[in-house]
This record gives C-alpha cells, sequence and structure tokens, in this order.
C-alpha cells in the first residue's frame, strides 16, 4: 500500500462508537490516517466533493437511513470509493448482506481490534482498486487499447441520455477498415493486427476528447461525435481522409489505409435508441463498401 495520508469518512450518529473508532486508530499507531465523522448519511453525502474520502465506514443504523439503504446510497453517491458498514453482533447477517451490495466488508461494533481495522480499511481500499481495474480492462480492447463493444455502449448509452436532456444533437459513426482479409492472407496476422492499431490512432486523432471512439468488433469501429458541427458527416469524412491520406503517404508502407464510412446524426427531432442508431450506420457504411466494389470492379 502507498504511503501517503488516507482520509476515512466515518457515518456513525452515536457520539460514543464514533469516540471507540477513533480510539482504534490511535491505538493501533496509524498517524497516516485522518478521520472524518459525519453523524447522517445527508451530511455524509453532502461533505463528500470536499472531503474526498478514500473510504467511508458507515454505520446501518442512522437517523436519515438504516440497513441496506445505507449501502445502496452511499454507493449511489460514491460510486468510487470503497465502503466499510459498522455492524452489531446481532445483525452480522445483515453485514453478509451489505456485501452482495457493493461494501467491501464489515466491521462489527465493539469488537474494533486496532490492527484488525486498520487492516481491514486498507484492504477495502486495494480491493477496490483492484476492481476497478478489472472494471477497466473488460471495457477496453486489449490490442488497440479503445473501448471495446461493451465499453462503448455503456458510455453512448449514458450520453444520449444526457443529450436528450439537454436536447443537444450528435452524431454516430460506423467505420470499417478496408482491406483487412488481403492483409491477413498475404502479409499475415501480425501485420493485420498493427493495421488494425495503426487505424485505432488514426481514428483518435480524427475526433475531439469529449467524444467516444472505439473498436466494436474485428475490423469495425465505431465513433461518437458529442460536438455540433454545421455538416457531421463532410466534416468527419474530411478529417478522415487527411488522415488516411497523410499516414499512406509514409515511405516503405505494406499496405494502404482505406475505410468505408456510415454517419448518422440525433437531434431533438429524431431521437433514436443507440441500437437503431449503430444499425442504420452500419447499413449505411455497406452501402459505401458495397460502391467501392462496383467502382474498383471486384
Amino acid at each position: 500500500m502507498p504511503a501517503e495520508r488516507l482520509k476515512i469518512l466515518l457515518v456513525e450518529d452515536n457520539p460514543g462508537d464514533a469516540r471507540l473508532f477513533n480510539e482504534a486508530l490511535n491505538e493501533a499507531h496509524a498517524p497516516d490516517f485522518e478521520l472524518i465523522h459525519c453523524a447522517s448519511l445527508a451530511q455524509a453525502l453532502e461533505r463528500l466533493p470536499a472531503a474526498q474520502p478514500d473510504v467511508i465506514v458507515v454505520d446501518l443504523g442512522l437517523p436519515d437511513a438504516f440497513g441496506i439503504d445505507v449501502v445502496r446510497r452511499t454507493r449511489m453517491g460514491a460510486p468510487a470509493v470503497p465502503v466499510v458498514v459498522l455492524t452489531s453482533r446481532t445483525d452480522e447477517a445483515l453485514g453478509l448482506q451489505a456485501l452482495h451490495e457493493g461494501a467491501q466488508d464489515y466491521l462489527i461494533k465493539g469488537e474494533l481490534d486496532p490492527r484488525l481495522l486498520t487492516r481491514a480499511l486498507r484492504y477495502a481500499i486495494e480491493r477496490q482498486r483492484m476492481q476497478a481495474a478489472l472494471q477497466s480492462e473488460s471495457l477496453t480492447d486489449e490490442l488497440t487499447k479503445l473501448h471495446n463493444r461493451r465499453g462503448f455502449m455503456a458510455l453512448a448509452g449514458s450520453h444520449i441520455k444526457s443529450a436528450e436532456h439537454t436536447q443537444r444533437p450528435f452524431a454516430l459513426v460506423f467505420i470499417d477498415l478496408d482491406g483487412m482479409k488481403d492483409i491477413n492472407d498475404t502479409l499475415g496476422h501480425v501485420e493485420g493486427d498493427r493495421a488494425l492499431v495503426e487505424a485505432a490512432s488514426l481514428l483518435s486523432r480524427c475526433v475531439r476528447q469529449t467524444d467516444i471512439v472505439a473498436r466494436f468488433g474485428g475490423d469495425e469501429f465505431v465513433l461518437l461525435l458529442t460536438t455540433a458541427e454545421n455538416d457531421w458527416e463532410n466534416s468527419i469524412r474530411h478529417r478522415l481522409q487527411q488522415q488516411v491520406d497523410a499516414t499512406n503517404a509514409q515511405p516503405g508502407r505494406r499496405y494502404r489505409l482505406s475505410f468505408s464510412v456510415g454517419v448518422v446524426t440525433a437531434d431533438p427531432g429524431r431521437w433514436l435508441t443507440l441500437e437503431d442508431l449503430v444499425a442504420e450506420a452500419d447499413a449505411m457504411m455497406y452501402r459505401q463498401k458495397h460502391r467501392k466494389k462496383i467502382t474498383d470492379g471486384d
């Protein structure tokens, strides 16, 4: 564990129990802990932005919340912060249930052994970090380091809800990397993977920080453009072509990059589900790919 000072937000309405908790920390000779005490859940949630705790320790019996509802509201208010619950010996089953609701651990009042307390807090923080890392990996494409399909659907779905609320338009772009089969067949899959990584880097250079870029699967990519433009389609196609031309002009290349692109927009007069937007952009992309094959005489 790092040696930086850790902030503990204790949510406990009983002054005696709060004093015992503080004493247990002091007995553990833990000068690297800072204790912030709140007597109600509402007060704790209000102080969260300024306090920025590393771990929240919360009693399951508070004046304004009780039982599992305490855990649910705490997790909703601070989803990235590990939660440890305090419970009595008679309510130990409630502590176990709290684990299923996202708490990292539970401690029994009256049995706050100083050494076990500090270890439980540090382990809770470490488990939360590990879970966050695993969650991040599950939403990231291993090869390109872009969001994967699951990550895109989660982020884009959240953005669409926000866009509908604020009435702000956005665009969805479905992109297929042309010629991947030929690259794999003639140059090998190692070179094919290199082409996918190169395409991912190129696409990332074409968008803004607020946009979402993902590898949807295989040789397919998808962008969600969040900043309104006068002509979404021509603008993104122009930026893509500029990057493709610059990349293909590099000396010593063994293959050329080419994209087939489908662009759809959503605005207050035309809100669609994310699935419908993806399907429509996908269909538009395939129409362009078909036109290319006819033009190239394939």
